[in-house]
């Protein structure tokens, strides 16, 4: 069958078969289409967890909150909830390249620039606010959050830095943002903020959205 004829199929099911209440169809049509049919949003969520949210949040890149109604896989969240952005998914990336971070954290030092801020945690800082009362999604592989470890840091440790780019940065963008600086680990908060992290960084830097110009 033509890959557009089947795309057509996927689209009308989805269109007479999703969640209505939440969902924005005249936004979120087209992307939620692509993503069933690359079959990454098709399970459930359940009190063990939801196998396919991480590939559909990243699938839906800075459409994930206004669209995961659409495929069932919002989460219920009280009204105290955090914000988007206190959100985040994280990733880390395959080939960092440390030397090209560093030199250019170096250069912001005596020149700041013009598209992004720079954030520097002591590596304790950093771990504290990893565990801090936020929902995140790891995606891919990592290490995970592992409890906080401070034997072996001391005051020669050298700090976490992060970089804050200022505007709005879609997943997909962020990631190749963040390639593009060197970074081995990014961080992308639901509200489209994007957090480069740097070769020192042991964890995944700051716990909070800090672009000057991507608020909620």
């Amino acid at each position: 069958m033509p890959c557009s004829v089947t795309l057509l199929l996927v689209a009308a099911t989805w269109a007479v078969a999703s969640p209505a209440d939440g969902c924005n169809k005249a936004l979120c049509a087209s992307d939620v289409s692509k993503c069933l049919l690359q079959e990454v949003c098709q399970c459930e969520a359940n009190h063990a967890g939801c196998p396919c949210c991480q590939e559909c949040a990243f699938c839906l890149g800075n459409l994930w909150e206004s669209c995961c109604d659409c495929v069932g896989l919002c989460d219920e969240r009280p009204a105290s909830a955090p914000r988007s952005a206190q959100r985040s998914s994280m990733h880390n990336l395959m080939s960092p390249v440390p030397s090209l971070f560093r030199a250019l954290m170096a250069i912001s030092d005596n020149d700041p620039p013009v598209g992004w801020s720079v954030l520097t945690l002591p590596v304790e800082e950093e771990l504290r606010q990893n565990h801090a009362d936020t929902s995140h999604l790891l995606l891919g592989p990592h290490t995970g959050l592992a409890p906080i470890d401070t034997k072996g840091l001391n005051v020669t440790t050298p700090p976490c830095q992060a970089i804050f780019f200022n505007e709005c940065l879609s997943m997909s963008r962020c990631r190749a943002a963040c390639q593009s600086v060197g970074a081995w680990r990014y961080r992308w908060f639901h509200n489209a903020c994007c957090q480069c992290l740097g070769p020192d960084c042991r964890g995944y830097g700051g716990a909070r959205a800090q672009c000057s110009n991507c608020r909620e």
